[in-house]
């Protein structure tokens, strides 16, 4: 807060017996700047016992809570370690997969993607909340110049001042201010702790935000190559059905069969045509949500077919206590937890007194010809010390408020933590499970075909019907898409046991350094 006084100076008073030069008006000045100087001086030993008191802060200071931390993952005994990744990229996770239109998806959605561009605009608003918490440490100069024209009525007692007949009297006003508060208590140092703690949570937010988009456009986009596979599958099923068919309705005509083989295969290849279909608006779907990943609309992007489905990777696996660091919820909820900490000193401080130091000075005059002259020189100078008495519980409400808000930091962070424990947890026995669920089907799968091939046989020399032919095509069909499916649940839950993990997040926050 800035004191000033402003001193109105009556036109007969103003300058007189001075004349109006520069060189008057400089001296002036430069009489006025000592005179400050002098006043300036004097308040030193103010300032120094206000740093001194300053080393001083209220509130606890921030300590980690403790969370339930196991020693290794339960599901880890066994788990198949990946070697090294030196080659990738800091953070490029998703190149574990090997798929270079995959890599230039992933750049795309890093530089377009809409929701991670409101991540990254909130992440600039706390930023800049730590730039102005910083900028409070620093004094306030402020510098004003205006004219006023005031009346008074005849009846008044400053009447007499005026030189004008009329009652009307102009006054000029140009004053330099500059206001410090002394951050005694340390609620400045608390505000800035809180801001930079909510800035490295914003930074952290940023960092899921992103991870959480990049995670499901690599599923969507491994979904969707198992889903070209898919559709290779049935097509290639679809011209056997055709053939089959048309080999049906031959032996029909000649005698050998009857209508009824020539229903079923029909029943075979319409169904199998329907699944076709039904595989065509589920890619669709998939290749729009990629589009909107990215920042395209649907409309303007085009996935073309691919042949290759890329491989699963061997994930990399950290241990419980690397997972507090390396993924972005975890580190964003303890850093709110060091806000919240840090705003209890700032309630708390609000029961101590503030000190203020201003200095203003200027000139007032009712002309413009001697408004930079000595006799119109006026200026301000000392400390304020301000404390609020009694305010109906209003501080100790806020200070109930925000310690009942750290508590709820606290207990946010720890179900964060849990969170993420279980999910590394689930996602790796899951990837075990499917793994060996994948070994079975596969052996079922070759036992099927096995069995269609020794079943067509028999058909074509005549010895079964073409109903025990459907059966078996079927079967085997079933089994195909079964380990395609299988292979689409584990390649999506590698993505999540990544994301579970971290990805390729490091932890780091840029977030400008203290003055």
């Amino acid at each position: 807060m800035t004191d000033s006084i402003n001193a109105n100076v009556p036109r007969s008073s103003a300058g007189a017996g001075l004349p109006a030069r520069h060189s008057k008006a400089a001296r002036a000045s430069r009489l006025g700047a000592s005179s400050l100087t002098v006043f300036a001086s004097k308040l030193a030993p103010t300032v120094g016992l206000a740093l001194l008191l300053s080393a001083c802060a209220i509130g606890p200071d921030y300590k980690r809570p403790e969370v339930v931390e196991p020693v290794q993952f339960k599901e880890a005994q066994g788990w198949r370690q990946a070697a090294p990744s030196d080659a990738l990229a800091r953070g490029a996770w998703w190149e574990l997969y090997g798929d270079r239109q995959l890599n230039d998806l992933v750049t795309r959605l890093n530089t377009s993607n809409q929701t991670v561009a409101q991540a990254e605009a909130r992440f600039r608003q706390a930023q800049a909340l730590v730039r102005s918490s910083r900028g409070a440490f620093y004094p306030t100069v402020d510098l004003s110049a205006g004219k006023t024209r005031a009346s008074q009525g005849t009846g008044s007692s400053s009447a007499s001042l005026s030189s004008s007949s009329s009652g009307i009297r102009d006054t000029l006003n140009a004053q330099l201010g500059v206001s410090w508060e002394a951050d005694i208590w340390g609620k400045l140092r608390r505000g800035l702790e809180a801001n930079e703690a909510s800035a490295e949570a914003s930074s952290a937010d940023l960092a899921a935000m992103r991870l959480s988009q990049q995670s499901e456009l690599v599923q969507s986009y491994l979904q969707l190559r198992v889903m070209d596979e898919q559709t290779r599958l049935l097509q290639a099923t679809l011209d056997t059905y055709q053939r089959s068919l048309q080999m049906t309705q031959n032996q029909y005509r000649a005698g050998v069969s009857g209508k009824d083989a020539v229903a079923q295969a029909q029943t075979q290849l319409k169904s199998t045509q329907a699944s076709l279909i039904d595989l065509i608006w589920q890619r669709a779907q998939l290749e729009n949500a990629i589009a909107v990943l990215i920042g395209e609309a649907p409309a303007n992007f085009n996935l073309a077919v691919s042949q290759d489905i890329p491989a699963l990777p061997q994930i990399p696996l950290s241990l419980p206590s690397q997972l507090l660091e390396r993924r972005p919820d975890i580190a964003s909820a303890e850093r709110s937890v060091i806000a919240a900490n840090a705003n209890i000193g700032v309630a708390k401080a609000a029961y101590y007194p503030d000190l203020s130091l201003s200095l203003a000075g200027g000139y007032s005059s009712s002309t413009y010809a001697n408004w930079i002259s000595l006799p119109n020189r006026f200026w301000s100078v000392g400390p304020k010390l301000a404390m609020t008495l009694f305010d109906g519980g209003q501080r100790s409400a806020e200070v109930d408020r925000t310690v009942a808000s750290y508590d709820e930091t606290v207990a946010k962070y720890r179900q964060t933590v849990l969170d993420g424990f279980r999910e590394v947890e689930n996602y790796m026995v899951q990837l075990k499970v499917l793994e060996d669920e994948a070994v079975v089907s596969n052996e079922a799968l070759d036992a099927a075909r096995e069995s269609l091939r020794l079943t067509q046989n028999q058909y074509k020399a005549g010895l079964i019907a073409y109903l025990d032919v459907v059966q078996v095509q079927a079967t085997a069909l079933s089994n195909e898409r079964t380990v395609l499916t299988l292979l689409q649940t584990r390649l999506v839950a590698s993505v999540q046991l990544i994301a579970a993990l971290g990805g390729g997040w490091d932890g780091q926050m840029p977030i400008e350094n203290k003055p």
